[in-house]
């Protein structure tokens, strides 16, 4: 097998050409994402999508109820070819604060072996079939939760007429332990 640089062949990333960049930083936190236009947008973005998909109800926090911490990750999203495609904010769960039998029973990680994808690749090859890449927006939010899991009302979002409300989860969030049991 030879590389393209054993052959003296490079192909430059328009993302690291060292010339001043129009791109925002990524926040530390949802606090200084609120400073700046991009960030709030895609914050905003997400929020309206867990709620058009009624991720979650608004409930008074039961007593016995473990509540799990919800947290923002950030990311810039790029074309093919370098150029910036979009903001992404995502509201993550802290499943590690889950406890089995109380607020999740089963997990289960999707595994797909090397040797599948090479299959499969090796079949659109020989037979010269098209292949497209599938991006699910929110593909978690399509499956229903069947346990009782509670979680902080989302940082930046807090109902200020019941600031101590939690959020009844109807739908698994990126972070669950069943996330991908329930998507699947």
């Amino acid at each position: 097998m030879v590389t393209r640089s054993q052959v003296g062949t490079v192909k430059h990333n328009p993302r690291y050409n060292f010339h001043v960049s129009h791109l925002s930083p990524i926040p530390r936190s949802h606090l200084h994402a609120f400073y700046d236009s991009n960030w709030k947008q895609a914050m905003m973005d997400e929020y309206n999508a867990l709620i058009n998909n009624n991720t979650w109800v608004s409930v008074s926090r039961p007593s016995h109820a473990n509540v799990v911490r919800s947290m923002w990750l950030f990311k810039h999203k790029f074309h093919a070819d370098g150029s910036l495609s979009r903001y992404k904010a995502r509201l993550v769960a802290n499943g590690r604060s889950q406890i089995k039998g109380i607020d999740c029973d089963d997990t289960f990680s999707l595994v797909v072996k090397p040797a599948t994808i090479r299959i499969v690749l090796s079949l659109k090859l020989s037979h010269d079939w098209p292949i497209h890449q599938l991006d699910v927006k929110n593909a978690f939010l399509h499956g229903s939760l069947s346990e009782r899991v509670y979680m902080h009302q989302p940082p930046g979002f807090t109902d200020l007429t019941n600031p101590d409300y939690v959020c009844r989860l109807q739908r698994s969030l990126y972070g669950l332990k069943q996330a991908l049991c329930v998507w699947f």
